[in-house]
């Protein structure tokens, strides 16, 4: 679906949850991770500063898209994005978790070829794109079972919706395309390829992406880069208050620190 101009209220594509008031229209866009969907990112809402705006994600083959194709490569969750938003005039913060860190990376990508470069990108548990992927799921190879194990290690599901036949048969296929998406995506060059700021935030014992590979973001832009860690795992936001409370403050000081600047 295609919104023209700067309404995005009828896209099933983008949810514009709220609109900023700070100068210049400020949003956080939220990609979600892989499996996931809007409906787990639309809770951070009351979170976030009051002044900030909120646009969630939705990927194709769930939700109100559940309709449409299953996503094959990373192109196809990136591009419907990127093309509604290039003609979208609000000042944007991306962030992403987990494999949606790789997309807010190629949006944040698209968006700067088309001369519109987000204003900063937050990145949360994932590799640089020049990195091989340190844990492939491989789902090909596992069974709906393994697959529910392997993704009931990793968090980011409700164990319920897993554990109940109907509704697992309608997740897992998403979840099955956007695995496969995230073992093989690699970006070889990446480095140097955004000119945003950076802040990459990650759990000290995320047993996914190693701490080591977090550091590499600094590769990526040309802009300053910040490698923060919390303690917890893979979804250490959601293991604690005081980790989602940190995380927040993270967030919020990328969307003061982008806004102050673009005012000055």
């Amino acid at each position: 679906m295609m919104v023209s101009g700067n309404d995005l209220a009828g896209s099933e594509i983008l949810w514009e949850l709220r609109r900023g008031s700070a100068p210049g229209g400020l949003s956080l866009l939220i990609l979600p991770h892989a499996g996931g969907n809007a409906h787990y990112y639309a809770q951070w809402e009351g979170r976030l500063p009051a002044d900030v705006g909120l646009l969630v994600a939705q990927y194709p083959g769930r939700g109100s898209r559940f309709v449409e194709d299953l996503p094959e490569s990373v192109d196809d969750l990136v591009a419907p994005i990127v093309e509604l938003l290039i003609a979208d005039q609000r000042d944007l913060v991306v962030l992403g978790h987990s494999m949606g860190t790789l997309v807010a990376y190629e949006v944040a990508r698209g968006l700067t070829a088309a001369g519109r470069p987000p204003l900063a990108l937050i990145g949360s548990a994932c590799r640089a794109p020049f990195l091989p992927n340190p844990s492939p799921v491989l789902p090909e190879s596992l069974t709906d079972e393994e697959l529910v194990e392997a993704i009931k290690a990793r968090g980011g599901t409700e164990h319920e919706i897993l554990d109940e036949p109907e509704m697992r048969e309608i997740v897992l296929p998403s979840i099955r395309a956007d695995f496969a998406i995230d073992d093989v995506y690699r970006r070889q060059d990446a480095k140097g390829s955004l000119s945003s700021p950076v802040t990459i935030v990650g759990g000290e014992s995320d047993p996914i992406v190693p701490v080591g590979d977090l550091v590499e973001w600094r590769e990526v832009t040309t802009g300053q880069a910040r490698i923060e860690t919390l303690a917890g795992g893979h979804f250490y936001f959601d293991e604690s208050e005081e980790n989602m409370d940190a995380f927040m403050r993270i967030v919020a000081s990328v969307a003061d620190s982008v806004s102050t600047m673009h005012v000055s």
